[in-house]
């Protein structure tokens, strides 16, 4: 058997340096884009808002197929 500290487990893709640098360059420019056209997306935020809520379920629940089960149930739908 092997020993558990020579179990060697890959960084995830969104830990990696590449990653942390696009995702702070896609917040910057976000902020100047929102910047600059601010008048257009003032009156329409709540329609983004709202197609959010779609996103929100989705990861909210980690996929779908875990609604209130639990892990070890083995019951079946009727």
């Amino acid at each position: 058997m092997k020993a558990e500290s020579e179990h060697h487990h890959a960084e995830p893709w969104y830990r990696s340096r590449g990653a942390v640098v696009v995702a702070m360059i896609a917040v910057i420019l976000g902020f100047f884009i929102i910047r600059e056209h601010w008048e257009h997306l003032a009156g329409r935020w709540i329609y983004f808002l709202l197609l959010l809520c779609p996103l929100m379920h989705f990861f909210g629940h980690g996929g779908h197929g875990g609604h209130g089960k639990a892990e070890g149930s083995n019951e079946q739908n009727s």
